[in-house]
């Protein structure tokens, strides 16, 4: 028997994670240039150019380990959303903070619920910490709230849930959401994972972190990945009640977060215009693949995000063709939509050069 043998059987058999393809891997595989890369939802406009500044400035102290506790990050964010420095928990990106959350409330003996097409993160969380995963059937491939609270078994201890969802990018409207916390059980920790909130229009948008002194039982986790432009620098924050956050403390790594990151993240909250202009280019683009989806004659379903799921029918065959053509999207079969693939929103001429080649493919295999 092999040292790898006597691993635990839940760590083995765990599939990892599968990031989407980075634009330097197909270029060794095709030998081709020009590639879009629409896969990862990441900022289209690249990052603030404050943090482009302040990173530059920053460059010769890389020697020094970071604040191991992000004190200026935690200020400027206590600061914007009117918090307590002791809600505040940074992490390497908010995937961190779904790692924290799994770590100090699951384990052997104990489940989590997280609805089926929601992100992958959920159940791997859960598996690696030994705890039973509840996958939920999906309604109109978002979370059936009604479900995922029937799901709730005496050994739940967290409730894992985005708004918008990815990879589906469906969204819950506060009323019913709200409505929904009222009726979970306050031993188990709903984590509210919030990375495209700030896509929502002002209609949609909904403050969930004034309802935290309701909800002791709420972990809300968000993200500089996305609308501020940073996903290089892996920077998160999750809030909650002190004692949800000092136990995720406990669980932290020492210096999870760079200094570069902590710093860029800290510029760049402050930058309105930036993240102004990245959420008016996404309405635009949003905008601009709906309408050249529906041109083509392909279902899609409405997107609160950056992104966009569509369904082409072999969803790996035409993904694959799609690289071939310098087109990088994201399969979304592991998620159980084998028949469907995800676009990020990008610039208009990345945009056009999608669907172009979305149209191209389909006629060829048509």
């Amino acid at each position: 028997m092999s040292l790898c043998d006597l691993t635990a059987a839940h760590i083995r058999a765990i599939a990892p994670y599968q990031p989407g393809k980075p634009i330097s891997e197909l270029e060794r595989e095709l030998g081709i240039s020009d590639i879009v890369k629409l896969a990862s939802n990441e900022n289209p406009l690249g990052p603030s150019p404050k943090a482009i500044a302040a990173i530059e400035g920053a460059l010769g102290e890389i020697a020094l380990y970071p604040d191991g506790n992000g004190f200026a990050l935690k200020t400027a964010l206590a600061r914007r959303f009117g918090l307590g420095m002791e809600q505040l928990v940074l992490g390497n990106g908010s995937n961190d903070i779904l790692e924290f959350a799994a770590r100090a409330f699951l384990g052997p003996g104990t489940s989590a619920v997280y609805s089926r097409h929601a992100f992958a993160v959920y159940p791997l969380a859960t598996q690696t910490v030994g705890a039973r995963g509840i996958e939920v059937p999906a309604h109109a491939f978002g979370c059936d709230l009604e479900a995922m609270s029937a799901a709730i078994a005496s050994d739940t201890r967290v409730v894992f849930i985005a708004n918008p969802n990815n990879p589906t990018g469906t969204f819950i409207p506060a009323p019913d959401l709200l409505a929904w916390l009222r009726r979970i059980p306050v031993h188990v920790l709903v984590v509210l994972d919030e990375a495209y909130t700030e896509y929502l229009s002002e209609q949609d948008r909904y403050d969930s972190l004034s309802w935290l002194p309701e909800f002791p039982n709420l972990l809300v986790s968000r993200t500089f990945s996305k609308a501020y432009g940073l996903a290089g620098l892996r920077v998160g924050f999750g809030v909650a009640a002190p004692a949800v956050i000092d136990l995720l403390n406990r669980v932290r790594p020492p210096f999870n977060v760079n200094s570069l990151g902590l710093l860029a993240a800290e510029v760049t909250l402050d930058d309105a215009d930036y993240l102004a202009r990245g959420v008016a280019l996404n309405r635009a683009g949003m905008l601009q693949i709906t309408n050249g989806l529906r041109r083509l004659g392909l279902d899609y379903i409405p997107s609160w995000g950056n992104f966009l799921a569509f369904r082409v029918g072999d969803g790996a065959a035409v993904y694959q063709r799609l690289l071939r053509r310098g087109v990088i999207v994201r399969p979304v079969g592991a998620y159980g939509m084998p028949e469907w693939l995800r676009v990020s929103i990008g610039l208009a001429s990345q945009n056009e050069t999608f669907l172009s080649a979305l149209a191209d493919v389909l006629e060829r295999s048509a």
